[in-house]
C-alpha cells in the first residue's frame, strides 16, 4: 500500500527579503518559519529546505541500515545517524555526509560498513537524491 505524506509552505514577498512557514500537514507535528537567511547564513531559529532534507535522510538512513541488519540475523542495540546538507548559494546543494554510529553486537567493523553502505545506497530517500553526492562515515560502536 503506498503512502503519501504532506507538507504545505506559504511564502510572502521576494526570496532575499521575504519569509514563509512550512507545515507539516501529514503528521500535525508542527509548523516552521523559514526565509532566505536562514537557507543562505545562520539559521537564527527558523529551518531550511536542506535541513528538513537532513531529517528527512537520517530518518530514512537509520531505518534501512535497522531493517538491513535486523533481516541478516544482527539487530542493532542502537543506530544515530546525523546527515549534514550543504547549501552553496548559486549552486545548491552540493553534497551531504551521512555520519552514523551504531551499537550491533556480533558485527565486525567490516560487515557493519558493509551493511551501511547497502543502507546508503538502498533508503529511499538516497535514491531520490542521486543527483548529489552523498559520503558516509560508519563507526561501530563496542
Amino acid at each position: 500500500m503506498a503512502t503519501t505524506r504532506t507538507a504545505t509552505t506559504q511564502w510572502k514577498g521576494a526570496l532575499l527579503d521575504g519569509s514563509g512557514t512550512v507545515s507539516l500537514d501529514s503528521s500535525g507535528v508542527g509548523t516552521f518559519d523559514v526565509n532566505w537567511p536562514s537557507r543562505a547564513e545562520a539559521a537564527n531559529g527558523k529551518t531550511s529546505p536542506e535541513e528538513l532534507i537532513a531529517a528527512a535522510h537520517s530518518s530514512c538512513f537509520s531505518m534501512a541500515l535497522s531493517h538491513g541488519l535486523a533481516q541478516a540475523g544482527t539487530p542493532p542495540q542502537s543506530v544515530e545517524t546525523k546527515a549534514d546538507v550543504t547549501f552553496q548559494p548559486g549552486q545548491g546543494i552540493t553534497g551531504i555526509v551521512l555520519s552514523v554510529k551504531a551499537q550491533v553486537p556480533g558485527l565486525t567493523a567490516e560487515e557493519f560498513q558493509a551493511a551501511a553502505e547497502n543502507a546508503k545506497a538502498n533508503c529511499p530517500v538516497s535514491k531520490a537524491l542521486t543527483g548529489t553526492e552523498i559520503t558516509l562515515n560508519a563507526e561501530l560502536l563496542s
